[in-house]
C-alpha cells in the first residue's frame, strides 16, 4: 500500500469531473507513479497503449436503464472482464521496466474465473515474462477455461487444478514465502495483491461517480452509492482508497452465498466457510487477501495491530472484529448477499424491463440496486458490471433466456486447448518448483 493515501481537494475534484476514462487513469496513476520512475509522456503513451484496443470508444461506458438502474459497462477488453482494465496497464508497466533493465521475470497466478485470462492475455508472447496460471478446473464457465487454454504462446503454462480458487492459492503462498526462490527466479504475481492492479482500478470509481452526478452540482459533490460484485475484494479496496481520496461514494460489498466479507461487515465475523459453488463463480471465494488492505484503512493504517489480526485469522481461520473496528468498517461500505435464486430472477427483471442481459455478478450488484428502489431508497446510484453475459451461457439459459455469442467466444470452442491437470493427490507446490526450475534452464 501506499505509505500516504493524497486527498483531493474540491478545485482537483471539479476539474477531474470533464475527463474522459482514460484521461482519468493517467490523473491517479500520476498520483502514486513519481516522474523520476516513469517521466509523464511515456506514462501517458504506456496508458494510451494499455487501452488503445478495447471495444468501446469510452472504454468503460455507462448504460442508463429502467428503474433507475446504471450499469457501468467494465468488460469492453480483450477477455469480456474487468480484470482487462487493469491487467492491460500493469503489462505495459512491466514490460517498459523490463526492457529498461534487461530483466525477465516469472508471474504466477491463481485464478477463480477471469484474472487468469486477462494475465495471460496482457503479457502473451512477450520474451522478458514467463507466466503460469492456475485455474479451478470444472469451477470456471467452459468459455473462462477456453480463455486460458486455448493461448500457444511459448511464454504460457496452464495448470488446471482439482481444487476450488481458494485451495490453488496455497501453493503459490507457499513459494512466494521462499524468499531465495522468489528472488532466484524473479517470481511475482499479478493477482490483485499487486498493488498496481487496485491503483488503476481506483480511476474507475471516478469515473462512475462522475457520470451519475447531475452537472449543475458544482460546487458540492453529492453522494453516490456505488456497488461493488466481491471476490478477492481488490475492485473495493480501490473503492475504499478513492473515499480516502475525499470522493463523496457510498461502497456496498456485494457477494454471493460466499459471504465472509457480509459477515465481516455486518457482524465483524472473519471466519472461514466451506466454499460453495454457484453462479457467480468468479466469487466463489472464501479468503478475500485485500481484506488485510481494507481492514488496514479501517484501522487508521495500524500496521502492527492488522499484522496481530492477520496472523490470527492465519492461525485459526477465525477472527472477530474488535467492536471499534468493525463499526469503522461498517461505516467505509454496506454489504448484502445474493442468492442463486437471487440471480435469476434479476437477471430475468432486467431483461423483461430493458432487453439488457446481466452477467451473473452483474445481477449481483443489480439486486441490491432493485432492493433500495422498490423501497424507494432512490439516491444515485452506480452498479458496477465486472463481465459480459456472454461469458456466462450456462446462467442465461437458466434464466430462460438466450445468451448473445460475439464471434470472437464462439471461435474460442473450435480451437486446440492445453494444459497441464494437477489432481488431488498431486504435490502442487513441488510440480510449481519444478516448472519455475525448468523455465529457467531453459532461458540459461
Amino acid at each position: 500500500m501506499p505509505e500516504h493515501i493524497p486527498k483531493l481537494n474540491m478545485e482537483t475534484l471539479t476539474r477531474w469531473r470533464s475527463l474522459s476514462y482514460k484521461e482519468l487513469v493517467k490523473a491517479v496513476c500520476s498520483i502514486f507513479i513519481p516522474t523520476e520512475t516513469i517521466p509523464r509522456n511515456e506514462l501517458n503513451g504506456l496508458v494510451d497503449e494499455a487501452l488503445r484496443n478495447f471495444r468501446h470508444k469510452d472504454v468503460v461506458p455507462m448504460s442508463r436503464l429502467k428503474s433507475g438502474l446504471n450499469i457501468l459497462e467494465m468488460w469492453h477488453g480483450a477477455t469480456h472482464a474487468f480484470k482487462d482494465l487493469a491487467m492491460s496497464c500493469v503489462g505495459q508497466f512491466l514490460d517498459y521496466f523490463l526492457k529498461k533493465n534487461n530483466r525477465h521475470v516469472n508471474i504466477l497466478v491463481g485464478t477463480s474465473g477471469d484474472t487468469g485470462s486477462a494475465a495471460i492475455e496482457s503479457v502473451r508472447g512477450n520474451p522478458n515474462i514467463d507466466i503460469i496460471v492456475l485455474l479451478p478446473h470444472g469451477r470456471c464457465t467452459a468459455i473462462q477455461e477456453r480463455q486460458m487454454t486455448t493461448v500457444m504462446e511459448d511464454n504460457v503454462h496452464v495448470f488446471a487444478v482439482d481444487g476450488t480458487s481458494d485451495e490453488l492459492d496455497e501453493p503459490i503462498k507457499k513459494l512466494f514465502r521462499d524468499s531465495e526462490f522468489v528472488k532466484k527466479h524473479n517470481l511475482m504475481s499479478t493477482n490483485s495483491v499487486n498493488w498496481v492492479r487496485v491503483m488503476v482500478q481506483i480511476a474507475h470509481f471516478f469515473f462512475g461517480y462522475f457520470q451519475c452526478v447531475p452537472p449543475q452540482a458544482n460546487d458540492v459533490l453529492p453522494s453516490v452509492e456505488i456497488v461493488v460484485p466481491t471476490g478477492g475484494a481488490g475492485n473495493i479496496t480501490a473503492g475504499c482508497i478513492t473515499q480516502k481520496m475525499g470522493l463523496p461514494i457510498q461502497l456496498v460489498a456485494g457477494v454471493n452465498s460466499n459471504d465472509i466479507i457480509h459477515r465481516t461487515v455486518q457482524h465483524g465475523d472473519f471466519s472461514l466457510g466451506n466454499t460453495e459453488r454457484t453462479l457467480a463463480s468468479a466469487m466463489d471465494i472464501q479468503e478475500p487477501y485485500n481484506m488485510e488492505r481494507i481492514l488496514w484503512l479501517a484501522a487508521d493504517c495500524d500496521s502492527a495491530k492488522v499484522k496481530e489480526m492477520m496472523d490470527e485469522f492465519n492461525n485459526r481461520k477465525r477472527l472477530k472484529l474488535p467492536l471499534e473496528l468493525q463499526r469503522r468498517l461498517l461505516g467505509m461500505m454496506k454489504s448484502c448477499s445474493v442468492t442463486d435464486d437471487n440471480i435469476i430472477q434479476t437477471i430475468r427483471r432486467c431483461w423483461e424491463e430493458n432487453q439488457y442481459l446481466l452477467c451473473p455478478h452483474s445481477a449481483v450488484a443489480t439486486f441490491y440496486h432493485y432492493q433500495q428502489f422498490d423501497s424507494n431508497q432512490n439516491l444515485p446510484r452506480c452498479c458496477l458490471a465486472p463481465a459480459s453475459a456472454a461469458k456466462f451461457q450456462d446462467v442465461i439459459l437458466r434464466a430462460g433466456l438466450v445468451p448473445a455469442i460475439p464471434p470472437e467466444i464462439e471461435a474460442l470452442m473450435k480451437k486446440e486447448t492445453r494444459s497441464v491437470f494437477l489432481g488431488k493427490d498431486d504435490d502442487w507446490e513441488k510440480i510449481l518448483r519444478e516448472k519455475i526450475e525448468a523455465i529457467g534452464r531453459k532461458r540459461m
